[in-house]
């Protein structure tokens, strides 16, 4: 199994730690994430299914790292959420520059490292023809 595969299944569990906040500790996702909001229970279980589903990206993609369709949902769901966060941050003033360090060091390593692989990927199958 390829290091990139054992990183995404490291962030898959992270993820999955984040879910359980989500729907049934939703102060301390409060605390943790989100800085000046009127976070409910309602933002709390969004948030929740939202990380459960990019949980699940980061599995199928682990184990399935030559599925293009697969690869590019969960590259997309790290930009994704990286924009989202930089966005609360930047824009609502929701996120602490903490909280988004954190998330820009798992995204932006995500990125960079799944951008790094997609590349070399690509040159040995052009290689192959």
């Amino acid at each position: 199994m390829k290091a990139l595969s054992w990183w995404l299944i490291l962030l898959g569990l992270l993820r999955l730690a984040s879910v359980w906040f989500g729907f049934f500790d939703i102060w301390a996702l409060r605390r943790a994430v989100f800085a000046q909001t009127d976070m409910t229970e309602v933002h709390g279980r969004t948030f929740g299914v939202w990380t459960l589903l990019t949980c699940t990206l980061c599995f199928l993609c682990a184990f399935n790292l030559d599925d293009k369709p697969i690869y590019l949902a969960t590259f997309l769901s790290f930009v994704y959420a990286l924009g989202h966060f930089l966005t609360e941050y930047l824009v609502y003033g929701t996120m602490t520059i903490a909280n988004l360090s954190t998330v820009g060091f798992f995204a932006g390593t995500s990125i960079i490292w799944m951008g790094l692989h997609w590349n070399a990927h690509q040159k040995t199958s052009l290689k192959q023809l």
